[in-house]
């Protein structure tokens, strides 16, 4: 019998056998009876003209019809369906034909069956990279929606405590000079305590505001010469106290380029450094030692702030310049500002960060590891371009662009 014939042949037996062995519900078979004889009309004309692509069109159909349930539990339906049928077209081929004529035609149609297989996985994990691609998509639009809706707060909420806290402030200075001109002692030490409060609360308050300025791209600087010893020696008389409370080193060395004028924003230059060197204190122990020094590089400025505190773990060194990026359980930290692994928003670093990514610069730490025994310690490295020239940084038409500069601090950085 010729392979024409034994297709034929074979045809009702087949739709028969796979339509009761994969199907499911009366209404369901119709549908799919349907498309078996859909497929096995193709599949004769595939061996026919020796072309297996004239499957491609069902395969195409059947390899799109997953549901959304199924893609996101990650069935693969079709090539499973696939897969049985060649099981039973070979069943059906030796209950139907002959030995010989069950192997000629199992010999024809396997090449065929084959190649569709084929089809149907690589349309199938088209689909589905498809499916996670949007799924991504989707994800990632939500978490820009949610790092707006958090920036958006952030500003409102700044914004809503500053008129109140304004008001406590004003009321306190005006008990306080009530509590001077009546000798009132006891009450003038109650108002220092509650200007303490307030200016605590203040300080938050402003970070939130520059973390909001950071965000929406709206820091601005005040360009004008400066040298980064003058700033060293301002961050060091202004910290001693603490340090010496600590009963801590704080080294500031000359180095190569700390003398050296260069054009940035003074006042947000010292915020940063500030910001880092508190870091630095609050996270070494007592007795413990902290050493700010740099370096000149080709283009830029780099200062290192060296501590001998608890370290950081590698997977921890970006989360701690991300907003709010607490490390450890906030309620195990201790309540002082600058006692040892003292509590805080969180805001510090990353208003660091982006002062420090305003002026062209970048910022980065190493540490070997976290280790409250060891102490082995954390080196944060600061990259501020060395401009010489009075120039705003913002006028990317006299000079390299602030991405510019970015990306050759990061050169820089790989480099070091």
């Amino acid at each position: 019998m010729i392979v024409p014939e034994l297709l034929t042949q074979v045809r009702d037996p087949w739709i028969q056998r796979v339509s009761q062995t994969l199907a499911r519900g009366i209404g369901v078979r119709e549908s799919f009876v349907t498309e078996l004889g859909r497929f096995y009309d193709l599949m004769m004309q595939a061996v026919v003209t020796g072309d297996s692509a004239w499957l491609e069109p069902i395969l195409y159909d059947w390899a799109r019809s997953p549901t959304e349930t199924d893609l996101d539990q990650g069935q693969y339906h079709v090539a499973f369906v696939m897969n049985r049928i060649i099981s039973l077209t070979i069943e059906v081929a030796r209950e139907t034909l002959s030995e010989q004529e069950a192997l000629d035609y199992i010999a024809t149609v396997l090449p065929v069956f084959s190649y569709g297989l084929e089809v149907v996985s690589r349309y199938e994990m088209e689909t589905r990279l498809t499916h996670i691609a949007t799924e991504m998509a989707d994800v990632q639009k939500k978490m820009e929606q949610l790092d707006r809706s958090k920036s958006s707060f952030i500003a409102v909420a700044a914004h809503e405590l500053k008129t109140p806290l304004t008001l406590i402030e004003g009321y306190a200075s005006m008990i306080r000079d009530l509590a001077v001109a009546l000798q009132q002692k006891s009450i003038d030490t109650l108002i220092v305590g509650m200007n303490g409060g307030i200016n605590r609360l203040r300080q938050i308050v402003d970070d939130m505001i520059d973390v909001s300025l950071i965000d929406n791209h709206l820091l601005s600087l005040n360009v004008q010469p400066v040298q980064i010893s003058q700033l060293l020696d301002l961050l060091r008389n202004e910290l001693t106290p603490i340090v010496q409370e600590r009963q801590q080193v704080l080294e500031t060395q000359k180095f190569n380029g700390s003398d050296t004028w260069i054009f940035a924003d003074p006042e947000r230059l010292y915020q940063a450094l500030r910001n880092i060197l508190s870091n630095a204190i609050k996270f070494t122990p007592d007795k413990g030692a902290i050493k700010v020094a740099g370096r000149t590089l080709p283009g830029f400025i780099e200062i290192t702030v060296a501590d001998t505190g608890i370290g950081i773990s590698s997977e921890n060194q970006a989360l701690i310049f991300e907003k709010f990026g607490q490390l450890g359980r906030a309620d195990l930290h201790s309540s002082g500002k600058t006692k040892f692994k003292g509590g805080g928003p969180g805001l510090g670093l990353p208003i660091a960060r982006g002062i420090v990514e305003a002026h062209g610069g970048t910022i980065w730490v190493e540490s070997e590891g976290y280790d409250e025994k060891k102490m082995p310690g954390s080196t944060f490295h600061i990259l501020i371009p060395a401009r010489t020239d009075a120039a705003d940084p913002r006028l990317t038409k006299l000079f390299d662009s602030l991405d510019s500069n970015r990306n050759q601090a990061s050169d820089v950085k790989e480099t070091t």
